[in-house]
């Protein structure tokens, strides 16, 4: 959440060489490239059937999608403003960070969502069809701004009422403790990251484990039980992954401290791992082992390769 880890290496920019340099920005372009190449894909494939307008559990994901395409197209074009320009207009510098802060936490918050929505498919099933309508999915996925548009809008008021006027005209290296550097805006961080790790946490461990048992009961078959227990285990590790954003701060620190003559290599390593692959396990997990979702992504690949034939033959 804090925009010095879309930055990483950025702030220590003199000390990589170009090669180094040039090696991490190739690096984070070609994952954040495929996996949104990816996500298009499965957009187009969600606009293209209507099974999946009426189905809460596809429009949860698809707007996870979404938020991961949005994130990853914010953070990495951060990463690289940051290699070229260093320092950045305070008031671009804001915008990148609102969307950033915006889209990841945002991610946790749907997780728990759709980990609610399973626990009730499940382990409610005469219930599902009242309680998860297409309306009150619509109104979580409003809630679930709001409350990220209320953790962010609140810094930018602060730093309104507290700072000069010419720090947004200043450039300044963008990184979110830069632009939002009141204690007050550092002491609501800390205290909405423990919330949401906790009330977040709580959640997923509650339905998982709710899941896990109803599943496990229900199949006769040891293999449909072992496949559910692999995929919650995913889902799991997707999350942990997702929580990490929480922690990375304390995580550095432990890191750097074990590893002071690495700095730069763990901030980029904690990149990876905090803010890309999570977005890349979500397609996997949520599109691609969906059974329903891959048959028509199938049907639409085959159908885009057979119109490529027929072009080129023509």
């Amino acid at each position: 959440m804090n925009s010095s880890y879309y930055n990483v290496s950025s702030s220590l920019v003199y000390q990589d060489s170009a090669s180094t340099a040039v090696a991490k920005n190739v690096i984070v372009l070609v994952l954040g490239l495929t996996i949104n190449y990816i996500n298009g894909t499965l957009i187009h494939t969600f606009r293209k059937h209507q099974i999946f307008y009426v189905n809460p559990r596809y429009i949860l994901f698809i707007h996870l999608v979404v938020n991961d395409m949005i994130q990853l197209t914010t953070t990495i074009s951060l990463f690289v403003l940051s290699y070229i320009f260093y320092k950045l207009h305070a008031s671009l510098c804001c915008l990148f960070i609102t969307f950033a802060v915006f889209t990841t936490f945002n991610t946790p918050l749907n997780l728990a969502v759709m980990a609610l929505e399973c626990y009730i498919a499940v382990c409610l099933p005469l219930r599902h069809a009242d309680l998860c309508t297409v309306k009150r999915t619509y109104i979580v996925i409003c809630w679930i701004w709001t409350m990220s548009a209320i953790s962010i809008l609140s810094d930018i008021f602060i730093i309104l009422a507290t700072e000069p006027l010419h720090l947004l005209y200043s450039t300044i290296f963008c990184e979110r403790d830069n632009l939002f550097r009141h204690p007050i805006n550092l002491q609501k961080r800390d205290v909405s990251y423990i919330i949401c790790l906790v009330v977040v946490w709580l959640t997923i461990v509650f339905t998982y484990i709710k899941i896990f048992f109803a599943a496990k009961a229900a199949k006769s078959s040891d293999g449909d039980a072992k496949k559910t227990r692999n995929t919650i285990l995913l889902h799991g590790f997707q999350l942990l992954l997702c929580m990490l954003t929480y922690l990375s701060a304390v995580l550095i620190k432990a890191l750097v401290y074990m590893f002071p003559k690495y700095y730069v290599q763990v901030l980029f390593v904690n990149y990876i791992f905090v803010q890309i692959l999570p977005r890349f396990i979500s397609p996997i997990v949520y599109g691609l082992r969906d059974k329903t979702f891959k048959q028509y992504l199938k049907k639409y690949l085959v159908c885009s390769v057979r119109a490529g034939s027929k072009q080129q033959r023509h």
